[in-house]
């Protein structure tokens, strides 16, 4: 049964469902918001992506995120073995607020990047957003705005945006860092990162004792 709103976002119409009512919302083809780490998500299983680029009136050939709860939901997404360098970050800068870019074909990189040969892939260091997704499997993703338009950083942001699609509870939703995630390619052999500034120094650390060079894009390959 869905929760009502709290009266923090009195005003608007969204509603309020539970990890397994969501995770059910999601199998019967709709879209659904939630809380994660940088950015809340506007979601729906890779099927069921096309509404994606419509409720946000977003460009085509603009890319979505694949977001899961763990390495092994991700292990069959790419069409392709999985190199050691790209396990070797992974281990490093998941769970956490960096999306990785891997080559990729098949139908998952077709429902999210059609045409693209590449998927952004990510495991985010929010607890609530891993139960939904251990629920639901992979889904795809992108920040809770119209294209363009500023990014929601909050349930009540959220749901005034898009009133019709309903929330993960409990609310309040755990804060996030309210800018969107570092994304590091892989590029002809090597990493290269594409947004983001620097690397905070904790993870600086874990890349470089996994023995990882990464490049920015500005820097020669």
């Amino acid at each position: 049964m869905s929760e009502p709103i709290s009266e923090s976002l009195a005003g608007s119409s969204g509603f309020v469902l539970n990890a397994p009512e969501l995770a059910a919302r999601l199998a019967s083809g709709g879209a659904v918001m939630f809380p994660t780490d940088t950015l809340p998500a506007l979601a729906a299983r890779p099927p069921d992506a096309a509404q994606i680029w419509h409720l946000k009136q977003r460009p085509a050939d603009k890319p979505l995120i694949l977001m899961a709860a763990d390495t092994q939901q991700l292990r069959d997404v790419l069409g392709l073995p999985w190199r050691a360098e790209w396990l070797q970050l992974a281990a490093a800068v998941w769970p956490g607020a960096v999306t990785l870019v891997l080559p990729a074909s098949g139908s998952w990189a077709e429902a999210l990047h059609p045409g693209g040969g590449n998927l952004g892939l990510r495991i985010p260091a929010c607890a609530a957003a891993r139960e939904l997704l251990r629920l639901s499997g992979p889904l795809a993703t992108t920040s809770i705005n119209r294209s363009g338009e500023q990014a929601a950083s909050n349930a009540a942001e959220a749901s005034a945006i898009f009133p019709q699609l309903p929330l993960l509870g409990p609310l309040p939703w755990p804060a996030g860092a309210g800018i969107a995630s570092r994304v590091l390619a892989w590029r002809e052999g090597s990493w290269q990162l594409l947004r983001g500034d620097a690397l905070p120094a904790q993870l600086a650390t874990a890349i470089n004792k996994a023995g990882l060079v990464i490049k920015s894009l500005d820097e020669p390959s």
